[in-house]
């Protein structure tokens, strides 16, 4: 499947009229409604709208972890809708981290184990010593040997995002990152996650639906009722 040419045929992210629905008719539900969207590398993007605009399902289209009814679908130069489960999974890794609002780390392994999880998949032999020095990277290097049952909830978010940046990403999504967290735990994530932006030079897409948080970004898309009803940049870079 080709996408057809475009002002941003270069995009990192491209998405052409890209529906999702639920169920059959007469009781089916259209979640996305004919989305065209293109990010390019090093952008900070935010995805506002309001709790059931369709956000978390279009990053999960996106991201590959759901396959849209209709459309078309390219992330790094990969036809994300061409590929199957298998090789998504593999399209996914080195390429894309996700941070979501509830943290799904694994209980059973120490914070340091949980980050090492993705490089191990990815057979690196210094998974580890990366782990390691990632956790350093958002100031848990005292923390590395804790279980998550051990942890606040903003550490448990700081091992979550230095799980998705372990392996270096083009494109960070974070989906409600915020969400489980007090005001004053959650500026200091989102402190973390733009610094952490800013140093690597990845894509950054935040889904949310805080107009504060969003004007943080350089680009504001708004979507309501499964469409984009908005796309406005900014007049100064994230911050």
């Amino acid at each position: 499947m080709t996408i057809s040419a475009s002002p941003a045929d270069s995009a990192l992210i491209a998405a052409r009229n890209i529906s999702l629905s639920l169920g059959r008719p007469p009781a089916r539900v259209d979640i996305l409604r004919g989305i065209d969207l293109w990010v390019d590398a090093g952008e900070s993007v935010a995805l506002l709208g309001p709790s059931g605009s369709g956000k978390s399902s279009l990053m999960a289209v996106l991201a590959g972890l759901e396959r849209p009814n209709g459309g078309e679908v390219r992330v790094a130069g990969l036809d994300f809708v061409g590929l199957d489960e298998d090789a998504l999974a593999v399209a996914r890794r080195g390429r894309i981290g996700i941070v979501l609002q509830a943290f799904h780390l694994l209980p059973t392994m120490t914070a340091l184990e949980n980050v090492a999880v993705p490089l191990e998949l990815a057979g690196e032999r210094d998974a580890f010593a990366r782990a390691e020095a990632e956790l350093a990277g958002v100031g848990l290097a005292h923390r590395v040997t804790h279980y998550p049952a051990q942890l606040s909830g903003g550490e448990q978010q700081r091992v979550a995002i230095a799980r998705a940046l372990v392996a270096r990403p083009a494109l960070l999504f974070a989906d409600e990152p915020t969400g489980n967290l007090d005001t004053t735990t959650g500026n200091a994530i989102m402190d973390m996650l733009f610094a952490r932006h800013a140093e690597s030079g990845a894509t950054l897409f935040v889904i949310t639906h805080d107009p504060a948080l969003a004007a943080r970004c350089a680009r504001v898309i708004e979507l309501a009722d499964g469409r984009i009803v908005g796309d406005r940049r900014a007049d100064r870079p994230a911050s």
